[in-house]
C-alpha cells in the first residue's frame, strides 16, 4: 500500500536552518534528557498548575525582585531577577516560543539563529550550541534564556551581572508547563503564563478525547528524529504525548530517553506506526519504504508512516498542542 503522509504543521518555516540544526537538535535533546529518570505517569497537566509551580519559584508580594529556579533536577540553581526585564536575549528556540506566547515578546531584543518562530522574533546570528558571551552582552541584556550551559555561559553572564534562566529539554508535559510558568514569573507575565498552561492542558485533553479508543492490544510505534535512527522513547515529553493516546514505544526497551537504534532493532520490533519528522534533514514515507528490509514492517506494509512537524514535536513549548492534535488526526486512519 502507499505510505500515508499526515502533515501536522499549521505554519510554514524557512528552509535551510532545519538542515543544519537536525542532528545537533537530536544530540542536544539526548544530552539534556538521556540521563534522567523516566517521567512518572501520563497526566496531562498538574492538578493545580499554580501550586505545582510554587515549588520551583518564589515571588515577592510586590512583584519584583523574583527568584526563579534555573536548570533541571538534580542540577538546579536559584536566579534572582531584580526588576522586570526590558532587554531579553533568548538562545533557545523553545524558550523564544514560550516568551512570545506568555506576552513577553516586546521585551525580547535578540534571539538565536534557529528561533525562527514566531515570525516577529528578532532573529540574529547568535548560537545556542556555541554561545559567544561577548556577542550576547553586545545586546545589553537584563535576562538571558538558554536551554543549556555550554562553555560555562551562565557563570560568564553572572560575572557580567546578567541573570540566566536555563530551561533544558522537558522530560514530560508537567515540566514543560512549569518552564512556561517560570518564564512568566521571570518576565512579569505570571497570570498570562498560568492561563496559557491551563489552555494547553485543556486542548491536549480534548485532542486525546477526540480519538475513539482502539480495540485489542495497544499499537506500537517508532518516532524517528533523523535518518541515523535517533529516536524519542516513551521517557520524553514526545513519548508522553503518544502514551496519552495509548501507544507503546519500541525504543523503551533501550532504557534511554533519546537512543540511537539500529535498522535490525527497528525491523525486528515491527512497529505498527512509524512517525517521521518533517524537515530538510529527515526522510519521507517514500524513502523509508525503500529502505532494505523495511517493506516487511507492518507500518510500511499497511501504509502507516505518518509525518509530524519537526519543530512542533521536538520543542516542548506551546506548539506541543499542535503536535498532539496532529497525532489525533492521524490515528483514526491508522486504526481503520
Amino acid at each position: 500500500m502507499t505510505a500515508r503522509t499526515t502533515l501536522t504543521h499549521r505554519r510554514t518555516r524557512p528552509a535551510g536552518p532545519a538542515a543544519a540544526v537536525g542532528t545537533a537538535l537530536v544530540l542536544a535533546l539526548a544530552a539534556c534528557g538521556g540521563g534522567s529518570e523516566p517521567a512518572a505517569g501520563t497526566s496531562v497537566a498538574p492538578t493545580d498548575a499554580g501550586e505545582a509551580a510554587s515549588t520551583t519559584t518564589s515571588v515577592a508580594p510586590e512583584g519584583f525582585p523574583v527568584t526563579v529556579v534555573s536548570g533541571q533536577e538534580p542540577d538546579t540553581t536559584e536566579v534572582t531577577i531584580e526588576a522586570e526585564p526590558a532587554a531579553i536575549v533568548s538562545i533557545s528556540p523553545t524558550g523564544t516560543e514560550m516568551l512570545f506566547a506568555v506576552g513577553a515578546g516586546d521585551q525580547v531584543v535578540a534571539v538565536d539563529a534557529f528561533s525562527y518562530f514566531p515570525e516577529e522574533a528578532p532573529v540574529t546570528e547568535l548560537s545556542g550550541f556555541e554561545p559567544n558571551l561577548e556577542a550576547i552582552l553586545g545586546y545589553e541584556p537584563d535576562l538571558v534564556i538558554a536551554s543549556g550551559d555550554p562553555g560555562d555561559l551562565a557563570s560568564g553572564l553572572e560575572a557580567a551581572g546578567v541573570p540566566t534562566l536555563l530551561l533544558p529539554s522537558a522530560l514530560d508535559l508537567d515540566e514543560a508547563y512549569d518552564q512556561i510558568e517560570r518564564i512568566g514569573r521571570a518576565t512579569g507575565h505570571t497570570a498570562d503564563a498560568q492561563a496559557l498552561t491551563e489552555q494547553m492542558a485543556a486542548d491536549i485533553e480534548a485532542a486525546v478525547a477526540s480519538v475513539p479508543a482502539g480495540d485489542g492490544e495497544a499499537l506500537t510505534y517508532y518516532h524517528e528524529l533523523d535518518p541515523s535512527f535517533f529516536a524519542a522513547s516513551g521517557d520524553t515529553f514526545i513519548g508522553e504525548v503518544y502514551s496519552l493516546f495509548g501507544l507503546e514505544n519500541i525504543a523503551d526497551a533501550t532504557g534511554e530517553a533519546y537512543p540511537q537504534l539500529s535498522q535490525e532493532f527497528i525491523v525486528e520490533a515491527d512497529p505498527d506506526i512509524i512517525f517521521v519528522t518533517s524537515g530538510d534533514f529527515s526522510e519521507s514515507p517514500e524513502t523509508i519504504s525503500a529502505r532494505p528490509g523495511w517493506g516487511e514492517i507492518d507500518a510500511v506494509e499497511n501504509g502507516d508512516v505518518v509525518v509530524v512537524d519537526a519543530d512542533e514535536s521536538s520543542r516542548w513549548g506551546p506548539r506541543v498542542v499542535d503536535f498532539a492534535e496532529g497525532v489525533a488526526e492521524a490515528l483514526p486512519a491508522v486504526r481503520d
